[in-house]
């Protein structure tokens, strides 16, 4: 199986905290709605709202995102297994 290789270099995510939608898209090679259903499946991480108009997810989840070696797999199946 493929791990996700992100577009940019992991580098670009924090220690720790919080990144906004831009950023986790910058990492990782999905679409807006196409993460957004992943996010709904379960796919991908589910976000933490922050504020009213504010969702962010935690550095920790993306980076296990991209070093997941079945997400690829599932990707390209559509998220069928």
């Amino acid at each position: 199986m493929r791990h996700i290789s992100p577009l940019r270099s992991s580098a670009a995510l924090p220690v720790e905290g919080f990144v906004r939608l831009p950023v986790v898209l910058a990492n990782i090679p999905v679409c807006k709605s196409t993460w957004w259903i992943g996010v709904k499946s379960g796919r991908f991480p589910q976000p933490v709202k922050l504020g009213p108009r504010v969702t962010a997810w935690r550095v920790e989840d993306i980076r296990a995102l991209i070093a997941s070696p079945d997400t690829a797999a599932n990707d390209k199946n559509g998220g069928q297994q």
